[in-house]
């Protein structure tokens, strides 16, 4: 499965064209001996919604792995975290070249990043028709 990213999980619920599956996702240091110890490992419950594409028999308690195309995770990574990173980068290095004062920079750096967060909140639903999620059972 070098090709794809998957979790491991469960399905919570079954409708007509989707079926709903509880991942868990937990922080690099959650299987660490010492976790429970340190308090610094978290685990967080979320749930994804698959399409049913009808190819399988699933029931809510069915233990499954839900996929992704590694390209399509790439994707998701340099939207969410690379690109504000760059533009925060760019604002930082550029306004104060320009007379911008070190608050006016924070400030308008920080809004420059809202503001692209915003905007893919925006195009949420068109960014969201190229990434295809499948499951399969384990």
């Amino acid at each position: 499965m070098a090709d794809a990213v998957s979790h491991k999980g469960k399905i919570v619920a079954v409708d007509n064209g989707s079926v709903s599956v509880e991942i868990v996702s937990e922080s690099a240091c959650a299987s660490c001996h010492a976790a429970g110890l340190c308090g610094m490992s978290e685990s967080v419950k979320k749930i994804v919604e698959v399409p049913d594409r009808g190819f399988g028999d699933y029931h809510v308690g069915d233990e499954v792995e839900v996929c992704l195309a590694r390209k399509a995770g790439m994707k998701a990574v340099l939207l969410s975290y690379a690109l504000p990173a760059l533009i925060l980068l760019i604002l930082i290095l550029s306004l104060p070249k320009i007379g911008f004062g070190e608050l006016a920079t924070g400030g308008l750096s920080i809004l420059g990043v809202a503001l692209y967060y915003l905007v893919l909140y925006f195009l949420r639903d068109r960014l969201a028709e190229g990434y295809e999620f499948y499951i399969k059972k384990r």
